[in-house]
């Protein structure tokens, strides 16, 4: 029988007192694409690092059996031919992976003169192969270009080049779509499924193997031939991925399975009210240009197209695209937060941006803002009560502090936390908790639209489902509005009424939420639907 290429055996991690990874046994054969699934903090990406050695004060015990040999066993000098050589991996973020101080080219080059021995002319020849090969946009040009000067697909296709330079037989892909586009996200699965397959077709039963890490269950299901399951530090299930998404034998994996949102929204009364209206908003940037012609002729570049929106009472509006679109330019024109070239917005029939500064306070009492990252929206040097009662001390001076202490438990209460948590700080909460704590400031105020960015994207399945219930319940129960910004359509497809598609600063199809979906009329929105499925 052919023995696994990587083999796991008995493996655990510890963190001082904390195990984060127990007695964990798991295989890839050459040519398998294996899938390693959990939510945050089930050890997945440790586990993953810990092939490589790349974690750090960490106590690591067990084996990792690579071709015949233990990878914890070897030393500093003799796990770095490993790297990059043997075992690639492709990290989740790769600004960060990637030297800013360096083009792309040079980075691929460096790699390949370290493991393959070859001259720079040779490396940068096959450099600029890779690229083609993983369809970067004129590869010629952005060999030359820093990884700012590339979009975050063109990055993570750079990323997928390097990791392939050396033909390693194992590639780590550690939630390598996660901060993509949902197209960009389809075209870099439908890359890495090509390459694989090519290697099959050329080498056979020693062909490269992949491990991805992820959350993101409808990836798996697309992706793997297996699918191995963790639960805090524990491997709970794995086996073929149909039979896992059809017949799943773990609770943890039919929570998993389940955590899809489920659409659950009141329909709007016939004679709502529309709360907000925005009329041909244009919002341009100035372009920088170099030399003192540019103070002369300088030039613009246009992020919204005269876009026209309506937001209902008790309504959820979605705004839908991918990156660069404008959706987050229009969420900042609603909450007046930059300089409009064109257009008027009214909340409640108030023009927004003719208020004056005193008005303006009050509709910004009216009108809040969710943010998408729980973990950069919240003061690390203010408790909860800072968080939540510095609206009211703003909006409200005329409350008693028993008045705002009322006001706080009640709204953290009706987004499911106690009022213990007031005297502690965001680092103390999980993700999904600071998110609770997050929408908990915004409605507080008892606005009438809340701006939703992203909301979820930054959460765990399990925990994306649980807001947007929570958010669901909510408008239920207070009749407020969402403008719900996003680029994901199964969100979008769960909370809206009526959705908006944006690309390049104009909107190009409206409707119903799902006659959009189901019978898309533009070229763009049948890809975005596609993508999702």
């Amino acid at each position: 029988m052919t023995q696994p290429l990587l083999s796991i055996e008995d493996f655990s991690a510890r963190f001082e007192k904390k195990t984060v990874v127990e007695q964990l046994n798991l295989h890839i054969n050459s040519g398998e694409r294996l899938a390693l699934v959990g939510e945050s903090g089930s050890g997945k990406t440790v586990t993953a690092l810990s092939i490589l050695k790349l974690v750090e004060a960490a106590e690591l015990g067990g084996r990792i059996i690579f071709r015949g040999e233990d990878l914890l066993q070897k030393s500093a000098r003799e796990i770095q031919r490993v790297r990059g050589a043997d075992i690639a991996m492709i990290f989740q973020e790769p600004m960060t992976a990637l030297n800013p101080l360096f083009t792309i080219g040079e980075q691929i080059v460096e790699t390949l003169i370290a493991h393959q021995a070859l001259t720079r002319a040779q490396a940068k020849q096959k450099a600029l192969e890779l690229l083609t090969r993983t369809g970067i946009r004129q590869p010629e040009k952005n060999i030359n270009s820093y990884p700012h000067q590339l979009s975050g697909g063109q990055r993570q296709r750079a990323m997928i080049a390097m990791a392939l330079s050396c033909k390693p037989k194992l590639l780590i892909a550690d939630e390598p779509t996660t901060a993509l586009d949902l197209t960009i996200r389809a075209r870099i699965v439908k890359l890495l499924i090509d390459i694989q397959e090519e290697e099959v077709r050329e080498n056979g039963e020693h062909a490269m193997a992949i491990l991805l890490i992820t959350h993101d269950l409808n990836l798996v299901r697309k992706f793997a031939h297996r699918v191995a399951v963790m639960e805090r530090g524990r491997l709970v299930e794995t086996g073929e991925t149909k039979a896992i998404f059809e017949q799943p034998a773990h609770p943890y994996t039919l929570k998993l399975i389940n955590s899809v949102p489920v659409r659950n929204v009141l329909p709007v009364a016939g004679d709502a009210k529309t709360l907000l209206e925005a009329r041909q908003i244009r919002v341009e940037y100035p372009l920088p240009r170099k030399g003192w012609r540019g103070l002369f002729h300088a030039q613009t570049f246009t992020a919204l197209h005269g876009v026209d929106i309506t937001l209902r009472e008790g309504e959820t509006v979605g705004i839908v695209g991918e990156s660069g679109s404008g959706k987050s330019t229009l969420a900042q024109a609603v909450l007046n937060l930059i300089k409009v070239k064109s257009g008027d917005i009214e909340i409640a029939g108030a023009p927004l941006y003719s208020l004056s500064a005193r008005l303006q306070r009050e509709v910004r009492a009216r009108l809040q803002v969710v943010f998408q990252d729980p973990f950069g929206s919240l003061s690390p040097r203010q408790t909860i009560r800072q968080i939540v009662g510095e609206g009211l001390e703003l909006h409200f001076p005329e409350l008693t502090p028993e008045q705002r202490y009322e006001r706080m438990v009640q709204v953290l209460s009706e987004v499911g936390l106690s009022a213990q948590v007031l005297d502690s700080y965001p680092h103390e909460f999980s993700g999904g908790q600071r998110q609770r704590i997050a929408i908990a400031r915004a409605f507080v105020l008892s606005p009438q639209v809340v701006v939703l960015d992203e909301p979820t994207s930054a959460l765990d399945v399990s925990i994306q489902k649980q807001v947007l219930e929570l958010l669901v319940s909510l408008q239920k129960k207070f009749g407020m509005s969402y403008l719900l910004i996003s680029h994901d359509l199964t969100v979008i497809q769960a909370l809206a009424h009526r959705v908006y598609v944006l690309k390049d600063g104009e909107i190009i199809e409206s409707g119903d939420t799902e006659q959009v979906i189901q019978a898309p009329r533009h070229p763009y929105t049948k890809s975005l639907v596609q993508a999702s499925l």
